[in-house]
């Protein structure tokens, strides 16, 4: 039986399977608990009659050639997926393999999270590891005598000795000066200056230009349009749209790094934090779009983002943020080891439950330091060992702001299209809509069509309903034929 693959892009431009079913004609794989049970699929078998560990995130194998799969794998994909059995529309490759998806030709390499290690016997899942297995991240063990002192908040896990280095992820499409493509735009800006042209505004055709363009078409766009009709593209919406429709199109025409810079200047900036939007932004970020974010903010407003973030928070919360910035979170590529699984569970649950008072900065330090397949190991393996959920941990052990970042760690390494789809729903939930916030996050999820098909395959699942009704009853007018354009 081959193990499941640690993780890696799909082929590009190739076919994925529906939210939550496995691929005609194939069983699930054999593994350790899966992220996800598939929307409408048997329940999983009981803890301790699986085999192995899961699949990082899920992801599609890639095709190998013989000999050792090498580590260095294509890093940190967008983070959607298509509809399971129905082909991607998008350019980039997506985040996730389908659910229940088949396990490559290939095992991972020897030491990486669902294989025993080269020359001995793993030990039994749950067992302390022996005292020469390697550690390549998280805390020494207490009182373990020599053992080295801990490194820095936030600082880089130091890797396996004689391991080959994870793959630094690469930037997410639009977060790289170099990520432009040039092309012929002039159809597309006359297109636009004819609808806004003149009496009146045609936003049918504003919103079917718009709605779908490509992250990295956006810069020739505007140059194109400010050649040839001698105008900025920007102004000239903001002249001829209102409201929440003009968000809509100015959001997508900043494109997704502009975009980010913009939303923290808003949640820093004004009365208050608004903490929601920090989370939106920061938790999650491969380490590349962080340092990417950190650069633009400091070109754009001439401030550091840390002083910013400094002077809207404080105390310990401030300080889990300032590990979040630090973009020193182990790679997607980074293998996920269980005993390391197993020592960070341990750890975490000394930190909280297994003492009076809670380690705050400890649980914090792990969490934002994991990579998501890490993270999501962690939850299944600690609900697995103290029969609770991480989350519900994490709940009663913390309150305010902090809570609710850290919640979000863990969601995002667990599923993040069910994450996507519960912040959705939490900005239509309840008396009045936060228009603000429900466009920021649909802006942001809708330059991956993959993954945006994903995130409403989650939201029927968990709500029992379509994310497209669900808009239609929250809002309105071109506002409402926007969002919706975006997100089909």
């Amino acid at each position: 039986m081959s193990y499941p693959p640690q993780g890696g892009y799909p082929p590009y431009g190739g076919q994925q399977q529906g939210y939550g079913q496995p691929p005609p004609g194939q069983y699930p794989p054999q593994g350790y608990p899966p992220q996800q049970q598939g929307y409408g699929a048997p329940p999983p078998q009981p803890y301790g009659q699986q085999q192995g560990y899961p699949p990082q995130g899920q992801y599609p194998p890639q095709q190998q050639h013989g000999g050792y799969p090498p580590q260095q794998q294509h890093a940190y994909p967008p983070q959607q997926q298509p509809p399971y059995g129905a082909p991607s529309h998008s350019p980039y490759p997506p985040q996730q393999q389908p659910y229940g998806a088949p396990p490559g030709p290939h095992g991972p390499p020897p030491g990486q999270y669902g294989a025993p290690p080269p020359h001995s016997p793993q030990p039994g899942y749950g067992a302390p590891p022996p005292s020469h297995s390697p550690q390549p991240y998280g805390p020494p063990q207490h009182g373990q005598y020599g053992a080295q002192p801990s490194a820095p908040y936030g600082a880089p896990p130091p890797q396996p000795y004689g391991a080959p280095p994870a793959m630094p992820t690469p930037p997410s499409p639009g977060y790289a000066s170099n990520h432009a493509v040039q092309y012929d735009a002039s159809m597309r800006a006359d297109e636009l200056r004819r609808a806004m042209k003149g009496f009146g505004t045609d936003e049918s055709t504003l919103i079917r230009t718009l709605a779908h363009i490509p992250a990295v078409e956006i810069p020739c766009l505007k140059t194109t349009y400010q050649q040839r009709h001698n105008r900025s593209l920007e102004k000239d919406i903001a002249s001829e749209t209102s409201r929440y429709f003009e968000d809509c199109l100015l959001s997508i025409l900043r494109g997704p790094l502009q975009q980010d810079i913009w939303c923290l200047n808003h949640a820093l900036h004004g009365p208050g934090t608004r903490e929601s939007w920090l989370n939106d932004v920061l938790i999650g970020r491969s380490n590349a779009d962080m340092h990417a974010i950190k650069q633009a903010y400091q070109q754009t407003y001439r401030r550091s983002l840390e002083a910013d973030v400094r002077g809207d928070l404080s105390a310990k919360t401030e300080r889990m943020f300032m590990m979040l910035l630090a973009g020193t979170r182990q790679e997607d590529s980074a293998p996920v080891l269980p005993q390391n699984v197993d020592a960070d569970v341990a750890e975490l649950h000394r930190a909280t439950e297994g003492r009076v008072g809670t380690e705050q900065l400890t649980v914090c330090s792990i969490l934002s330091s994991r990579s998501d397949g890490q993270i999501r190991a962690i939850a299944l393996a600690y609900e697995a060992k103290y029969h609770k959920s991480l989350e519900k941990v994490l709940d009663a052990e913390f309150a305010g702001h902090m809570e609710q970042a850290l919640v979000q760690m863990v969601r995002c390494g667990k599923d993040r299209a069910m994450r996507d789809a519960e912040r959705l729903e939490d900005c239509m939930r309840g008396a009045g809509t936060k228009d603000e916030r429900l466009v920021a996050i649909i802006v942001a999820l809708h330059w991956d069509r993959a993954h945006m098909s994903q995130v409403r395959g989650a939201y029927k699942h968990r709500f029992r309903t379509d994310l497209t009704t669900r808009i239609r009853q929250e809002t309105s007018g071109d506002y409402q034929r926007c969002l919706i354009a975006m997100i089909e």
